[in-house]
C-alpha cells in the first residue's frame, strides 16, 4: 500500500512475542506501506534487535528521517529495553509522557512506549503492546466502552473519555492449548475443520455460571464417549466452553444493550463474535492497524510531528 501525493511522518513498530509489524505513516496517520516479520522477541534467531529492525524500516529511513516509535513486548524484560508500567487511568497524553528514547547506532532514535498496570485486591495486570490499540481506537471514534483483543491471553478493556480505565487478563488461549497438549482431552481430538454447532454448545455450557469449570470440563470427554458429539467437533466444543466461561466473567456487570468493540479480524475473532452474539452482545470489530493509529496519536501527543 502507498497513498500517492501523502508525505511520511512517522515509523510505527509493533513488535510482538512471536512476529513483528512495522508501519510508515503519514502526516494525516495513515499507513503508506508496511512490512512485517516472523522475528519476533522470541524468535530472533540470534540476530541483534537493532539489526533486524535496521534492516526492516531502512529502507524507509534513508527516504526519510521520520521519528520512530515502537510497542510491544519489545519494551519487556525479555525484549530489547525494558519499560516501566503505567498504572491507569491511562490517555495518549500519559503514554506520550512516559515514553523511554533509545539511540540506535545507525542514528535512529527510538521512542518506546510503556506498558499498562492494575493492581486489585493485592494482584496485579499487565499488559504491553494492546494500550497503543486501545489508544488507536479513538481515532475511530472509538473513546468509549468495552473491548476485547482475544489472544493467547486475552484482554478485556474499558475506557472511558479515551482513556483505559481498567481491564482484565484472561488466559483462554493458554488453557485451551495446554489440555489439548497435555491431558487426557487431546487424546480425543481429531481434525481441524471449524464444527460451529459444537463451538456454540461449548459457548453455552461455559455461560451457564450454575456449574464449576472443572466438572463441566469432564463431559468435553464423556460427550464424544457417549456420542453426543463425534470426536471431530471436540476441540471446537472445550474452545466454545472456555470462551463462554470467560465471556460471562467479563461480562457479569454489562447489560445486554452495551456493543463490545472486537480488536482484530481473525478466526479467533470470529470466535468471540459468535460466543458474544451467543450471550446476547453486539459487536463490532476494529481495523488491522489499528496499533499504527495509537502510535500516531501517541507520537502526536509527544510533540514528535512537529
Amino acid at each position: 500500500m502507498n497513498l500517492a501525493g501523502s508525505e511520511p511522518a512517522l515509523i510505527g513498530v509493533d513488535w510482538g512475542t512471536t512476529s513483528l509489524r512495522a508501519f510508515l505513516i503519514d502526516t494525516n496517520g495513515q499507513v503508506m506501506d508496511g512490512v512485517s516479520s516472523p522475528e519476533g522477541i522470541m524468535h530472533a534467531s540470534g540476530k541483534t534487535f537493532e539489526a533486524i529492525l535496521d534492516r526492516l524500516i531502512g529502507p524507509w529511513r534513508k527516504q526519510s528521517k521520520v521519528p520512530v516509535i515502537a510497542s510491544g513486548m519489545i519494551t519487556s524484560r525479555n525484549g530489547w529495553v525494558e519499560t516501566p508500567y503505567a498504572a491507569l487511568p491511562l490517555g495518549a497524553r500519559d503514554l506520550a509522557r512516559a515514553l523511554v528514547p533509545y539511540d540506535m547506532a545507525s542514528g535512529a532514535r527510538i521512542h518506546f512506549v510503556t506498558g499498562a498496570m492494575i493492581e486489585t485486591a493485592g494482584a496485579a495486570d499487565v499488559m504491553r503492546g494492546e494500550e497503543t490499540q486501545i489508544i488507536g481506537a479513538s481515532a475511530l471514534g472509538l473513546n468509549a466502552g468495552v473491548f476485547v483483543m482475544p489472544g493467547t491471553h486475552s484482554k478485556w478493556v474499558e475506557v472511558s473519555d479515551g482513556q483505559l480505565v481498567n481491564f482484565s487478563t484472561y488466559m483462554t488461549g493458554e488453557v485451551f492449548a495446554a489440555l489439548k497438549a497435555h491431558t487426557i482431552l487431546g487424546t480425543l481430538m481429531e481434525g481441524d475443520d471449524f464444527n460451529q454447532q459444537a463451538f456454540e454448545m461449548g459457548v453455552a455450557a461455559g455461560l451457564d455460571t450454575k456449574t464449576n469449570l472443572l466438572h463441566k470440563l469432564f463431559h468435553v470427554r464423556t460427550l464424544p464417549l457417549l456420542d453426543k458429539i463425534p470426536k471431530v467437533a471436540t476441540a471446537d466444543y472445550m474452545s466454545g466452553m472456555l470462551i463462554g466461561t470467560e465471556v460471562a466473567a467479563a461480562t457479569q456487570h454489562m447489560c445486554e444493550a452495551d456493543k463490545i468493540t472486537i480488536v482484530g479480524r481473525n478466526d479467533l475473532a470470529d470466535r468471540y463474535e459468535c460466543a458474544l452474539h451467543t450471550a446476547g452482545f453486539a459487536c463490532r470489530h476494529t481495523p488491522d492497524d489499528l496499533v499504527a493509529k495509537g502510535h500516531f496519536r501517541i507520537a502526536h501527543a509527544a510533540g514528535l510531528l512537529e
